[in-house]
């Protein structure tokens, strides 16, 4: 049996309340793990981004599309 919910953490702790399908069970498997926001996730993929080759192809064509108005002076 499996049961997952996000927890805010208050004062360094956590209080947990097992759904009823738990009442009878005497072990259960406690993670703890860091909860990814959508920033994080963002940066994970512009990491990633780094080493695709289409994603690197884009750049590099954008380069060359401003590449002579980068040079221009106001």
């Amino acid at each position: 049996m499996t049961f997952e919910k996000t927890y805010e953490i208050k004062n360094n702790e956590l209080t947990i309340k097992l759904p009823k399908k738990f009442t009878t069970i005497k072990k259960v498997r406690v993670i703890v793990e860091e909860v990814v926001t959508n920033r994080d996730k963002k940066i994970q993929l512009l990491k990633k981004a780094i080493s695709d080759p289409l994603f690197n192809a884009d750049i590099e064509e954008a380069k060359q599309d401003f590449c002579f108005s980068d040079k221009e002076v106001i």
